[in-house]
């Protein structure tokens, strides 16, 4: 199994002057939360979440050397005027992966980047976001050493990824992506996603999302300062412990294509999710009342009609609506009759399950 250090390089064998690359890469939903880390964005349980499709950043890196190599430097455009405020994030992100990416000092970089979804839609931008700038600098990484593997390029993209966003290590592949040890699952690593290497049913390829933006403001909690209140939090060893069950559980699941048993786990996972927030000290809430109406509407229909469809939550008021494709139509006329005026503006997105990051 690598470790951290296998990803730090030796010399490069070819020089660069300039270029630009363009990625995209997609969003992700997880089915088990990951909520607490340790240093250097190392989760605190394993989590498993479907990568998306139409939700994601698209990113183009223009770099060229220069002459002053003290310092790091970069300019940020989003959606193709500058943004200042973004800036701090990415600096700390290069500060982060200099040590994998030891070239980082050598180019003035300009990063341009854009989403298909409004952002603090409370879609995980930073997922999408980290995740396709990580697959920019490997492939600028993978020009200065051409030797390296198709395995290694992706390993350390979603490496890089997570040191912006853990989440992110999670949208540089597809479709079902495992993060965090897990003993049985094979080649799982808290360094970085792995494809889900196990047989999964037909029930769920081409799993449908659609998202319901029931609050498009900024959370009054970043996830970041939640994640540090797993620390001293009264039932984490417990919440621990249950992701590994879950993980598990739905490792058997996938195989059989038990769709009643694949809700059980995916609700249970986004109330806890809550359920830690609001048990932590200070204490808060990202759940809107509209969230409330729609889960309950949604367990109503699913008890009156027998179609599996269930929801998912991030850390954020929004729902994700998960359905098999061979249901779509009847769960897409439900939203439109039942759970749009719930939304913020009557907004929502159709996403899938999606195959990750796309060179452009």
């Amino acid at each position: 199994m690598l470790t951290a250090k296998d990803f730090i390089p030796a010399a490069y064998s070819q020089t660069i002057e300039s270029g630009e690359y363009q990625w995209s890469a997609p969003s992700n939903i997880a089915l088990v939360k990951y909520w607490g880390k340790k240093d250097n964005q190392i989760p605190a349980n394993p989590s498993v979440s479907f990568t998306l499709s139409n939700c994601k950043t698209i990113t183009k890196l223009a770099f060229a050397k220069k002459e002053n190599k003290d310092s790091l430097s970069f300019d940020l455009l989003f959606e193709g005027q500058p943004k200042e405020d973004f800036k701090p994030k990415i600096q700390k992100f290069l500060e982060r992966i200099e040590v994998y990416l030891p070239f980082l000092k050598e180019y003035h970089f300009t990063i341009d980047t854009q989403n298909t979804f409004p952002h603090s839609s409370g879609i995980a931008s930073s997922a999408s976001g980290m995740a396709a700038l990580a697959m920019n600098f490997i492939s600028l990484e993978k020009a200065l050493n051409p030797a390296m593997t198709d395995a290694y390029f992706y390993q350390k993209a979603s490496l890089l990824a997570r040191l912006g966003s853990g989440s992110a290590c999670r949208s540089v592949k597809g479709q079902v992506v495992v993060w965090g040890k897990q003993a049985n699952i094979e080649g799982s690593t808290d360094l970085y996603g792995v494809e889900f290497p196990n047989e999964i049913h037909a029930n769920f390829k081409n799993y449908q999302d659609t998202i319901l933006l029931v609050d498009k403001g900024e959370k009054q909690v970043s996830s970041t300062v939640g994640h540090d209140l797993m620390h001293n939090h009264p039932y984490a060893s417990s919440r621990f412990a249950q992701a590994h069950e879950n993980l598990d559980a739905l490792k058997a699941i996938f195989k059989s294509g038990d769709l009643d048993a694949f809700i059980k786990i995916v609700e249970s996972e986004a109330l806890t999710l809550h359920a830690m927030m609001m048990t932590s000290m200070p204490y808060f809430i990202l759940m809107k009342p509209n969230t409330l109406q729609i889960i309950n509407t949604i367990w109503k229909f699913r008890n009156e009609t027998q179609i599996p469809v269930c929801f998912t939550l991030d850390a954020g008021a929004n729902v994700h609506v998960l359905y098999p494709e061979n249901v779509t139509e009847k769960v897409l006329q439900f939203i439109k009759d039942e759970l749009v005026g719930y939304c913020q503006n009557g907004q929502y997105i159709c996403d899938e399950i999606g195959n990750g990051a796309i060179l452009l």
